[in-house]
């Protein structure tokens, strides 16, 4: 999202132009000479006793349930405690327990075997819903990657059939967890389209933030989108609720043309057309995991 600057204020954002260079202080007293006499040696006490080292392949039991797609994590524990899972013909019922390499485990009288992690991301656009709830007149987005894995993908959080740009889909199910919750803060950025242009003096309340029901919703950025029509807005931030975006232009009076998702923590629409879906690349799974 870029910004104009100057005497045509187009753009607002938190600077701090009096802040002192960092990194500096004070020069520290010399320190005291220690003693040079020589120090008492014990020899009647032992070294700790090294902690035992947990392989890195090794995973928690509700864990490798939740991975094989059977159920989450939460239902995986009322499952163990219950008697209903075992690893290589044992019953489970310890909480915590860790499924080693090669273990065979029996979930509810079937086999289970976690799934391979897959992260697809997807262009949405109009009229596409992601919610199998939805009318079932409206096509559902699972239509535009049903070739992208054999995996049981879940979108990361909701779009209206109104809104487009990025969404991202997955099996990982500690990744939908946590970019579902309210207090995450990867951020994302919009382009807004509204019915009549935005009053400059809206941008910089909105810029400042807006209470919504007692709760203060705070803006990174937004500013006009460079050579286009003031009808067209850019607003960057950390909320996942999609539906937020809409409310903060029409509680100042605009209606709300278009919202389109230009990027999603840190991922953006680079050569990825409307309605197209790619992989995501090593590097950007890590870039997520770190959010």
């Amino acid at each position: 999202m870029n910004k104009k600057e100057g005497s045509n204020r187009k753009s607002t954002s938190n600077r701090n132009t009096k802040g002192k260079p960092t990194g500096f202080s004070k020069p520290k007293p010399a320190m005291a000479k220690r003693s040079q006499k020589p120090k008492k040696v014990t020899t009647d006490t032992q070294p700790p006793a090294a902690k035992p080292k947990v392989k890195s392949d090794d995973i928690r039991l509700n864990k490798y349930i939740a991975n094989s797609g059977a159920c989450s994590r939460r239902d995986a524990d009322i499952y163990i405690q219950s008697g209903n899972v075992k690893v290589n013909g044992e019953v489970i019922i310890e909480m915590g327990y860790k499924v080693k390499p090669g273990d065979v485990v029996n979930f509810d009288g079937a086999t289970i075997v976690p799934e391979k992690k897959e992260y697809i991301l997807l262009n949405k656009p109009k009229n596409f819903t992601t919610s199998v709830e939805d009318d079932r007149d409206m096509r559902n987005v699972f239509e535009l990657i049903k070739n992208a894995s054999q995996a049981k993908l879940q979108a990361i959080g909701r779009m209206d059939k109104n809104t487009t740009g990025l969404l991202l889909f997955t099996n990982d199910t500690d990744m939908i967890r946590k970019f579902g919750l309210p207090n995450q803060k990867s951020p994302k950025i919009y382009q807004v389209s509204l019915d009549k242009n935005l009053k400059f003096e809206d941008l910089e309340k909105i810029a400042g933030g807006i209470s919504f029901d007692e709760h203060r919703l705070y803006v990174d950025e937004i500013s006009y989108i460079d050579d286009q029509p003031k009808t067209e807005i850019g607003i960057k931030l950390r909320t996942p609720n999609v539906k937020v975006v809409r409310a903060i232009f029409e509680k100042f009076g605009y209606d709300v043309i278009k919202v389109d998702r230009v990027s999603f923590a840190g991922l953006t629409k680079k050569n990825l057309p409307r309605g197209n879906w790619r992989a995501l690349t090593e590097q950007e799974i890590i870039n997520l995991k770190n959010f």
